[in-house]
């Protein structure tokens, strides 16, 4: 008895580590409507030629969805509670010791030029005093655009797939076509200036208003604009799947261990050993350039490919 028990345990445990791989689905199996209504305290009677074993299974997946339910809703309490709490905890409106009445700001204004090496204020703020911020905020992008990705890709046997591409391959053509060719010269006169302005805004987001975030978007709108001249087929040989894993990956990367070092020095000494170099010129300001940079290819990168993969499904 205490071998079989062992047994059902493991196959239960095999069963979940499987879902939990992402191998199957417990909950894409359907049941009859006299299985959805069983209740735990039903009797589970055991007909012969072995029907007992899909009765057994048709009431864990029953067990298996009350709990799931059970567990989104303690886990949205729970997410809600939280939330009010961290909004109770808030200090009242006009006080003094209200957080944008400290000296954070007036440090920024003051010592901002001397620490960073930034002429614009704003870009000194968000990729030295407040890296990690902006970090995160990149990465989120990054997530964002890999559950797209995962959600919106083409899927299924080889055969079908192909199908798939090439029915909306056709409507892609059908609704943007490839051959006009305003469309295609004005391209071939917008799109270099494009990309060189958003590299513009890119290098120079330390000495004037810009930076990763604007030039990105950009440099998105000009790679999405020569994506609609010319199509699929063609933006292919320049920007593809691997090529847009690898360039955010590399990014983030040097993104992260370029301002790991502050986890050590603390807050008020963020000093890199890198020299900031002379103010107001362009290779100035320590690693915010280099920074700049990352964002920038995060964002574009992004940009490109939410809309590839809303038109399509796939780069």
């Amino acid at each position: 008895m205490s071998r079989k028990r062992d047994n059902y345990e493991e196959s239960r445990w095999r069963k979940f580590k499987s879902w939990l791989d992402g191998e199957t689905d417990l909950l894409e199996h359907g049941m009859d409507a006299h299985e959805a209504v069983m209740r735990e305290e039903d009797p589970i009677i055991v007909p012969a030629h072995g029907e007992g074993k899909e009765i057994l299974k048709s009431k864990g997946i029953w067990r298996f969805k009350q709990f799931y339910k059970v567990m989104s809703v303690v886990l949205c309490l729970g997410v809600i509670l939280t939330l009010l709490w961290t909004v109770a905890a808030l200090p009242p409106r006009g006080d003094a010791n209200n957080p944008d009445n400290n000296e954070v700001a007036a440090r920024y204004i003051e010592r901002g030029l001397q620490e960073t090496g930034a002429v614009n204020i704003v870009t000194g703020m968000i990729l030295d005093y407040r890296a990690f911020d902006t970090f995160g905020e990149s990465c989120v992008l990054f997530i964002g655009s890999c559950c797209v990705l995962l959600l919106l890709r083409l899927d299924g046997n080889s055969e079908d797939k192909e199908l798939e591409k090439m029915v909306a391959e056709t409507n892609d053509r059908h609704f943007e076509p490839k051959n006009d060719i305003i469309l295609q010269k004005c391209s071939c006169v917008l799109v270099p200036v494009i990309l060189m302005f958003g590299i513009y805004i890119v290098l120079n987001g330390h000495l004037s208003p810009g930076g990763g975030f604007s030039g990105g978007a950009v440099l998105g709108a000009g790679l999405i604009l020569y994506l609609n001249a010319f199509g699929y087929k063609r933006m292919g040989k320049l920007f593809t799947e691997k090529l847009y894993k690898r360039t955010t990956l590399c990014a983030l990367t040097f993104y992260c261990l370029a301002k790991s070092y502050s986890f050590f020095t603390g807050a008020n000494h963020l000093e890199s050993g890198i020299p900031l170099g002379t103010p107001g010129a362009i290779l100035s300001s320590g690693l915010i350039l280099p920074l700049n940079i990352c964002v920038g290819l995060v964002v574009a990168c992004t940009m490109y490919t939410f809309y590839t993969l809303f038109r399509k499904g796939g780069m």
